[in-house]
């Protein structure tokens, strides 16, 4: 795979990456996890040059580092250890479908703490990436982003970023210390950043992480009904997979294998390669614990779309109903 640059100032990784989120939790809690499929697939994504590993320490909670730090021990030079900080567990179990109840946590202190924690759990002496999470509304940025530039100062973290934000909270960021990477949700189902933050990423050096880059599952045609998600699957809460929002979106994932079939590539290629076309500094970070899904996203790196194909893609409608 070909690799390319996070930003101007961060490390070299494959041009598709891995979210590991999946692995410990996601969508369908009743789903039980194979810990040792997950660790084959985190193996088999370095093998295919899949080197930047997302994972955050709320995921689990806190397991996700662990079976990543698990997966890396004697392969930590192969990766691109990227992780989070900014959220607590405040119940394991007390979120929709049985899912970890979280919030914002921005407080210095926190972020101190958090990250020996992670370096602890993922078996290292420091991450290439940490991420601030969510912004703490309660705290503001240029405290939570001070704590995490004192990472990189003990070499803790080698590199910083954000996860949701504004262009107006990256420049405050920025004020301080520099902003290697911006993780958003970003895919042909959720194009909200183009407007501003994809462009300011673009013109300052950025990388953009796109998170949920085939719609949850959406754009790759998994779903052609709300009946078909799994009874504890938290997608069912979701707006956008209603009922009668789902079957007029149905013919979004349709125009994306219109493209899929004409190029002979699968949605997913499509979709990811869509957003590699979007600039250098872009890094789509699929999840799945599954090999034979992750060997098709690693394909999206080879799948040329043209100037055509990138029409029909732009032409795309927006979904019906909102992301939450």
């Amino acid at each position: 795979m070909r690799n390319t640059t996070l930003g101007t100032r961060g490390p070299q990784v494959g041009v598709i990456g891995l979210g590991a989120m999946g692995m410990s939790f996601a969508y369908d809690m009743a789903t039980p996890r194979d810990e040792a499929t997950s660790v084959s697939v985190i193996h088999q994504a370095l093998d295919l040059g899949m080197t930047l590993i997302d994972t955050a320490d709320v995921y689990g909670p806190y397991t996700n580092e662990e079976l990543v730090g698990r997966a890396l021990a004697g392969r930590r030079e192969r990766a691109v250890i990227a992780t989070k900080v900014g959220m607590e567990c405040i119940d394991p179990t007390g979120g929709p479908g049985g899912a970890p109840l979280v919030r914002p946590n921005g407080r210095p202190e926190h972020v101190r703490a958090a990250i020996d924690a992670s370096l602890r759990r993922l078996g290292t002496d420091h991450v290439d990436l940490y991420q601030l999470h969510r912004i703490d509304p309660q705290v503001p940025i240029e405290e939570t982003w001070g704590a995490l530039a004192e990472a990189v100062t003990a070499g803790k973290a080698r590199h910083i970023g954000l996860s949701e934000v504004s262009v107006e909270q990256i420049q405050r960021a920025q004020a301080l210390h520099p902003v290697t990477t911006v993780q958003s949700e970003f895919s042909l189902w959720t194009r909200d950043v183009q407007a501003e933050v994809l462009p300011y990423c673009a013109q300052h050096g950025i990388g953009l992480l796109p998170y949920s880059p085939l719609g949850r599952g959406f754009l790759v045609g998994r779903f052609a009904s709300f009946d078909e998600l799994p009874q504890n699957d938290q997608r069912r809460r979701l707006p956008r997979f209603q009922q009668d929002n789902l079957r007029a979106n149905l013919d979004i994932a349709t125009k994306v294998r219109e493209v899929a079939d004409r190029i002979d590539a699968t949605p997913a290629q499509v979709a990811l390669a869509w957003l590699v076309a979007q600039g250098p500094h872009v890094v789509p970070i699929p999840g799945t614990k599954t090999p034979k899904y992750l060997t098709d996203n690693a394909g999206a790196a080879s799948v040329q779309l043209s100037p055509a194909d990138l029409t029909d893609l732009d032409a795309i409608p927006a979904p019906v109903g909102a992301r939450y």
